[in-house]
């Protein structure tokens, strides 16, 4: 592997690469030759990728191609976006896995791998972001096309969410106070903190349904804490649903069950 960012691309059968970037010898202008195409670029089943402060993250992307001479390889697969992190993983490394779909088009795969805790290169929280993915395909009768942004996807900060709702028990007509907390992960310390100044969802499901039904929004305070407070009126759980931001996937509590006597 010829680079590494602390959110970082570590698989051992990758295909592609994924960092947030500045230029590198990789990367060049779209262009190409020739008649070949990239028909499809899918980066973790198109959905975000979500990552904590521990665990490695893993991500299948694939590149699939044409040519009517058929495909030879993809060179390499470069992720960029904000500065200063890049990495990138190349076919001549034995990263890159290619299974011929027919005998015009190829798809080329592998597996991005995302370590909050890698020592390199990925020094801050902004590349929690929208990135590019550029990748340069070839041909066996030697056409070529790259792309500086083949697709794009998203790196997000894992987010947590709990709840409390107390009393417990609860005499009809009382108050019960609900509280919890909404944190996001902190790539620049490897710990969840407080996610501050966001609309939350405060939501009641009656015992015996299996609907959520929304009794109020509050937002956030300055520590990411929650706290409300409804009249009890029936048995059912309480829980807090927060939507997601561009940065940040959408969560909610588990349910906390409230007896109404």
């Amino acid at each position: 592997m010829r680079a590494l960012t602390r959110l970082a691309l570590l698989g051992t059968s990758v295909a592609l690469v994924a960092g947030a970037t500045g230029a590198t010898a990789a990367q060049a202008a779209d262009g190409g030759s020739g008649n070949i195409t990239i028909d499809k670029v899918v980066v973790n089943g198109g959905k975000p990728v979500v990552v904590g402060t521990t665990n490695v993250v893993s991500a299948k992307v694939s590149v699939t191609a044409s040519d009517d001479s058929g495909i030879k390889e993809t060179t390499y697969i470069h992720g960029a976006g904000p500065r200063p992190n890049y990495a990138q993983i190349w076919y001549d490394d034995g990263d890159i896995t290619c299974v011929e779909v027919s005998a015009t088009t190829s798809t080329c795969s592998g597996i991005l791998t995302f370590d909050p805790q890698a020592a390199t290169g990925f020094v801050n929280n902004a590349a929690a972001a929208t990135w590019d993915l550029s990748t340069l395909v070839s041909a066996n009768d030697y056409n070529y096309i790259h792309r500086d942004a083949a697709t794009t996807f998203k790196v997000q900060r894992n987010s947590k969410l709990t709840v409390n709702a107390s009393p417990e028990p609860v005499k009809k007509g009382k108050t019960i106070t609900v509280t919890g907390k909404l944190s996001r992960a902190n790539w620049e310390d490897n710990l969840y903190h407080g996610y501050t100044n966001q609309p939350v969802k405060l939501q009641f499901r009656k015992k015996g349904s299996t609907t959520y039904t929304t009794v109020k929004t509050i937002k956030s305070n300055s520590t990411g804490n929650l706290k409300t407070t409804v009249t009890a009126s029936t048995d059912g759980y309480f829980r807090y649903s927060f939507a997601g931001t561009a940065t940040t996937p959408a969560v909610s509590a588990a349910g906390d069950f409230v007896d109404v006597q």
